[in-house]
C-alpha cells in the first residue's frame, strides 16, 4: 500500500503540473508573427481570450522579461524606441482559476530611419603587402598590426591561399617588421589588441590566441564557442566585439572571452548579413560587410546602422593589382584621428576621411 501510495501522489502531482502553463487556440495574440516595425513606433499587443474565460490577471512578456500586468482584455502598448534590434519574442500569460493559458507571437524590430549615406575623401595612400589576405588590422603606437589569414594544409574542399600569421608592419613603406606563422592547419581571423596583449581568433576551429603584444610570444590558447565561426574583433576598453558571418555582433568578455550579450544589425529595412571586420571609433562601431564595398557605421547598444559609405570608387576593380580579392580591414589612430582602409592582398592601404554626401 505504501508503495501504491507514492505512485498515486506522484501521479497527481505530474497532472497538477501539467494544468500549470498551457498553449491553446483559444488564446490568440497580434500582431502576426513576423511582423516588422521600425524602432520608435509602438506596438499595439491585443489578445483573444476564451469566450467563457474568468480572468485573474495577464502578464506581458518580451523575450521573458516582463513589460506589464493587467487585470483586464485591454491589452498593452510596447514602446520600442530603447529596445535592440532584432526579432523580439512577446507572449501573453493569463491566469485563471490557479491554471494558466498562454500565446506568443514574433516582431522584427528594424532601425529608425534610413542610415545617412556618406563619401570619402583619400588624403594619403601607402603601400601593402600583397602577400596577406587582411583578415584584422590594428594601428597602435605608429605600427599596423594584421591578421593574415590562410590555409597551408586546408581541410576537404577549401582553398589554398597559404599559412595564416599574425604581422606588424611599417605604415610608411608596408614592409614586415615582425611576424609570427600560426598553425598550418588554422585560418587565421580577426584580432583586436587589449593593454599589452593581441586576440586572435581562428575561422572554423574554435581556437583563439593570445599573444605578448611586444614579442609576439604566444601565452595562451582559448576555447572561442561564442559564436558559429570566427570573424571580426574590436574593443571599445570594457567589452570585446565580435562577429560570426551573420548579421550578430557578439559581446565578449575581455578577461576570458565568453559570450556576455548580442546586438543584431539592420537598417531600416532589413537585417545586415556578413557584418566581418570591425573596429570601435569614437563611441561607434566600424564595420566592413564582406563581399561588398559597403562600410557601415552602427550604433553599438541597438544595432541601428546610422552610416554606410559607398566606397567602390576607393581602389576600383579595373584598377587593383592582380591578386587583389575583396574590401577588408579597418583600423584607426585614435591620436592622429586617421582611418584606415584596404582589402585582401591589395598592393594599397588608404587613408580616408568620411564625408556627407554633397559637402
Amino acid at each position: 500500500m505504501k508503495k501504491l501510495n507514492i505512485l498515486l501522489a506522484a501521479a497527481v502531482l505530474f497532472a497538477c503540473s501539467c494544468r500549470d502553463t498551457k498553449k491553446t487556440t483559444d488564446l490568440s495574440i497580434s500582431p502576426d508573427a513576423g511582423t516588422s516595425y521600425n524602432a520608435g513606433t509602438p506596438v499595439n499587443i491585443k489578445v483573444t481570450f476564451p469566450a467563457d474565460a474568468k480572468i485573474d490577471s495577464v502578464v506581458y512578456l518580451l523575450d521573458s522579461a516582463r513589460i506589464a500586468t493587467r487585470t483586464d482584455t485591454l491589452g498593452v502598448t510596447l514602446k520600442t524606441d530603447t529596445i535592440p534590434l532584432g526579432t523580439k519574442v512577446i507572449t501573453a500569460r493569463m491566469f485563471t482559476g490557479g491554471n494558466s493559458l498562454e500565446a506568443s507571437t514574433n516582431i522584427v524590430l528594424m532601425a529608425a530611419k534610413a542610415p545617412e549615406e556618406l563619401t570619402f575623401k583619400i588624403e594619403k595612400v601607402f603601400p601593402h603587402d600583397t602577400s596577406s589576405y587582411t583578415e584584422g588590422l590594428e594601428y597602435h603606437d605608429g605600427f599596423l598590426y594584421e591578421s593574415d589569414g590562410g590555409y597551408l594544409t586546408p581541410p576537404p574542399n577549401e582553398e589554398v591561399t597559404g599559412q595564416s600569421s599574425l604581422r606588424k608592419t611599417d605604415l610608411a613603406t608596408g614592409k614586415v617588421v615582425q611576424q609570427v606563422l600560426v598553425d598550418p592547419k588554422v585560418f587565421a581571423e580577426g584580432i583586436t589588441i587589449i593593454g599589452d596583449k593581441i586576440i586572435q581568433l581562428t575561422y572554423r576551429e574554435k581556437i583563439g590566441y593570445v599573444y605578448d603584444l611586444k614579442t609576439f610570444k604566444l601565452l595562451k590558447t582559448f576555447s572561442y564557442t561564442a559564436g558559429k565561426e570566427g570573424w571580426g574583433l574590436c574593443f571599445d576598453g570594457e567589452k570585446i566585439y565580435n562577429t560570426d558571418s551573420g548579421n550578430v555582433i557578439l559581446l565578449l568578455d575581455k578577461n576570458d572571452y565568453h559570450q556576455i550579450g548580442s546586438i543584431a544589425v539592420y537598417d531600416n529595412e532589413h537585417q545586415i548579413d556578413n557584418v566581418n571586420e570591425l573596429e570601435y571609433i569614437d563611441g561607434k562601431l566600424y564595420a566592413n560587410v564582406y563581399t561588398t564595398n559597403d562600410l557601415l557605421v552602427i550604433d553599438p547598444k541597438t544595432g541601428a546602422v546610422l552610416q554606410r559609405a559607398d566606397l567602390t570608387e576607393l581602389y576600383p576593380q579595373n584598377k587593383r593589382n592582380l591578386e587583389a580579392d575583396v574590401l577588408n580591414g579597418i583600423a584607426w589612430d585614435a591620436k592622429g584621428k586617421r582611418l584606415f582602409v584596404t582589402g585582401k592582398k591589395w598592393d594599397k592601404l588608404f587613408q580616408i576621411k568620411l564625408v556627407k554626401k554633397g559637402v
